[in-house]
């Protein structure tokens, strides 16, 4: 894939699929993970270690009630940092091979404008720990946040605990789900084609706007996958993580027609 191009693809069309469809993009994701098990495993780690580190430093400062809500915020970032494991099923699909360098280093159609979208998701991440420590400060105020052991306890057997996690999983979910709806296709979408970020987030709109009932399907399926991983104190994720990022090139590809 080269970077040489400089006639600029038209708006790509999206097709509608079938309620259903997020169980094949999954499946397919699934043959992908074990025909290139050393590098799809190898992301699988890397996220999970880089979860491990977060919880490290949280516990270092006392902060181990965060981590549900960074880990939350870490995944919406999570599209971006899977464009290797996009690059690896793309190969697999045109028979190329495949290097671990190959997936690291990827060759993208529109480097400046990814490079955008990841300044949008981080501003999102930043936005969401702003207002994770707001709705702590709101609810518990100057008591600070109660200690890891009673966290969950508090949570949901206090009425402030309680209240917390009404107010927070509706931010949480909001914040979510527009992430979804802007970055669902956007980022495989921009390392294939040169377009401009705006376009790609249209794309990426129209593609949950027409599908709306199997968009929800897979952003619930993702939410379910990521959570498992969380709750098996991340190990989860050295499966669940390129699960995901392998069936997302899937999905990209049966709800987009390809313009180069």
């Amino acid at each position: 894939m080269t970077v040489s191009d400089t006639t600029a693809s038209p708006m790509p069309s999206v097709r509608q699929v079938g309620f259903d469809a997020p169980w094949g993009w999954l499946a397919a994701g699934w043959r992908d993970l074990w025909r290139v098990p050393q590098i799809s495993l190898l992301y699988g780690a890397a996220f999970a270690v880089a979860a491990f580190v977060l919880l490290f430093g949280l516990t270092l400062f006392g902060w181990q009630s965060l981590v549900l809500s960074l880990a939350g915020g870490f995944m919406l970032v999570g599209p971006l940092l899977a464009v290797g494991l996009y690059e690896a099923s793309r190969r697999l699909a045109s028979g190329e091979p495949i290097r671990l360098k190959d997936v690291v280093l990827v060759g993208v159609r529109s480097p400046g404008q990814l490079a955008f979208l990841g300044v949008i998701l981080m501003l999102a991440y930043y936005a969401w720990l702003q207002i994770s420590f707001l709705l702590f400060m709101l609810f518990f105020g100057p008591v600070g946040l109660p200690p890891a052991q009673d966290f969950m306890a508090t949570l949901l057997f206090t009425g402030r605990g309680l209240g917390l996690l009404v107010v927070g999983s509706t931010v949480g979910a909001a914040i979510a789900t527009t992430i979804f709806i802007i970055s669902a296709i956007s980022v495989p979408l921009l390392m294939v084609e040169r377009l401009d970020v705006v376009s790609a987030i249209t794309a990426s709109f129209r593609s949950v706007a027409q599908n709306p009932g199997a968009m929800a399907l897979w952003a619930a399926l993702i939410a379910a996958l990521i959570a498992i991983g969380v709750a098996t104190a991340f190990v989860g994720l050295v499966i669940t993580f390129p699960l995901v990022g392998h069936a997302t090139w899937h999905a990209f590809e049966e709800l987009v027609e390809r313009q180069s």
